[in-house]
């Protein structure tokens, strides 16, 4: 058994899924989602016997292409990531009246083989190809079954998909110059390049122009808020706990290891603008009337912190991003749903319109609470592990590094609780809260118990990642 499995059953869930009809396609898809993680759980274990779960074919001969999939703890944690917020993300919609649902699940389902692929392909130009695929099904999934005023809508979408675009070209740019020194897109043979500090500093910035726009870091974030914001629930989901660590991901895969020398002479700057998007991103949170731009600005400050972590170039500091980056999955999609659940009663998502609903609903209150709770780190939770690791990475390089990341924590914890308060607390809301149907119950359970689960007990995720961790710090820290 290999992981070109994983991509072969998610490909194969998309065409069933279309073909299955409207009545049919939420179920289908859901189940695939579900066989689909539990195949992940398979390959963890075999990964973990020892076995060899990679995958390798011959693809193209000229230029030379290999179906090149890499299964180390770091891809794993990322592909069981994918696998197990999918199907979430799926039954969180079973509440939405969905027109076309057919197509709209199966882009769901292909958008989740793209991002697999990404995180698992060790080919550069395979990579690339799964990297621009994974826009196609977010940009119809934004475009057809978003929200708001059409045209707005469509410039959102429009702007973020070339925006995105353009900034993977100049990746590309750099993975065809490394081909042509190494003959060969194979990320071993990449690593093995003796790059010129010159070599290394472009494609570190190239690089960076397509993680930057992805990711979304400061000044490259213009498009995040309104596609957040314009894209139904189920596409700011995928973006938000999935999509966004293709950026995070490939920061620690690729470039760092291939622009080792540019990563440590300019790394004070990169720390300083994840940095800076933790500030600014909270400083604009504070200001918002919309809910779910409220929580697409919390989300640009927490994962600037991420990125802050990566480029301390640390194995405290990696250790502690990807450990984030998980927990910040599992708890935006959380809070996104939560939104979600409010706007199905309120039909609004302008928190002065919301209000009382503690008195209406307290089974929910308390839940929503407990996410708000695990969006500001609190002990116990799984994000507290990761912003605490990544904390203390950044005061090894500066003090002032953590105390200025630590910011994210009082700034966060100040923002989310005055909305809670707003939205939760207060005058009772003229219209009635109805009680919240069995799905949306399961649903928000199954991922505040993964929020404390891996809170009180992150071994398992640790002991995964940490081994390929080190393997790519030694390669960053190789002298020729």
């Amino acid at each position: 058994m290999n992981v070109s499995l994983i991509l072969l059953l998610l490909l194969i869930g998309a065409l069933v899924t279309y073909l299955s009809g409207d009545k049919l396609a939420s179920k289908i898809a859901m189940l695939f989602g579900l066989v689909t993680f539990g195949v992940s759980i398979v390959l963890l274990n075999h990964y973990n016997a020892g076995e060899n779960i990679s995958f390798l074919a011959n693809w193209i001969t000229q230029p030379k292409v290999s179906f090149a999939l890499k299964a180390d703890g770091l891809s794993l944690a990322m592909l069981l990531l994918t696998t197990a917020l999918t199907p979430i993300i799926i039954y969180s919609s079973f509440g939405n009246d969905l027109k076309n649902a057919k197509t709209f699940y199966a882009l769901v389902l292909f958008m989740a083989f793209a991002m697999v692929g990404t995180f698992l392909a060790s080919d550069g130009l395979l990579y690339y190809i799964f990297w621009e695929l994974a826009l196609i099904p977010i940009y119809f999934i934004a475009l057809v079954w978003g929200n708001g005023d059409v045209e707005e809508r469509k410039k959102a979408v429009v702007k973020f998909f070339i925006y995105t675009l353009a900034g993977s070209l100049f990746m590309l740019v750099a993975f065809v110059y490394m081909y042509q020194q190494a003959g060969s897109f194979m990320i071993e043979d990449l690593y093995k390049l003796n790059l010129t500090p010159s070599e290394q500093k472009w494609i570190f910035l190239a690089f960076f122009a397509a993680y930057a726009i992805k990711i979304p870091l400061i000044p490259f974030h213009t498009w995040q808020a309104n596609v957040y914001q314009k894209a139904p629930t189920v596409g700011t989901m995928l973006l938000s706990g999935i999509m966004l660590k293709m950026g995070l991901y490939s920061v620690i895969r690729w470039q760092l290891p291939l622009g080792r020398i540019a990563a440590k002479e300019y790394m004070p700057i990169f720390i300083a603008i994840g940095i800076a998007g933790v500030i600014y991103g909270s400083i604009v949170a504070l200001r918002q009337k919309d809910l779910k731009k409220l929580l697409a600005y919390s989300s640009l400050a927490h994962v600037g912190l991420i990125a802050a972590g990566a480029y301390t170039l640390t194995i405290d500091g990696l250790r502690g991003a990807v450990l984030q980056m998980i927990a910040h999955g599992f708890v935006v999609v959380g809070l996104f749903f939560a939104a979600e659940i409010i706007y199905r009663r309120y039909e609004t998502r302008t928190i002065a319109d919301m209000g009382g609903i503690r008195a209406l609903a307290p089974k929910f209150t308390s839940l929503f609470m407990i996410l708000v709770l695990a969006s500001v780190a609190l002990p116990t939770t799984f994000n507290f592990v990761g912003e605490f690791t990544v904390l203390y990475s950044l005061s090894q390089i500066n003090i002032w590094f953590a105390i200025l990341g630590g910011t994210t924590i009082i700034l966060g914890a100040y923002y989310m609780l005055k909305m809670f308060q707003y939205v939760m607390l207060g005058e009772t809301n003229a219209k009635p809260f109805v009680a919240l149907s069995t799905s949306e119950i399961i649903t928000l359970l199954v991922i505040v118990a993964v929020l404390f689960f891996f809170g009180l007990y992150p071994k398992p995720i640790t002991d995964l990642i940490t081994p390929s961790l080190e393997e790519i710090l030694t390669q960053i820290n190789r002298i020729n």
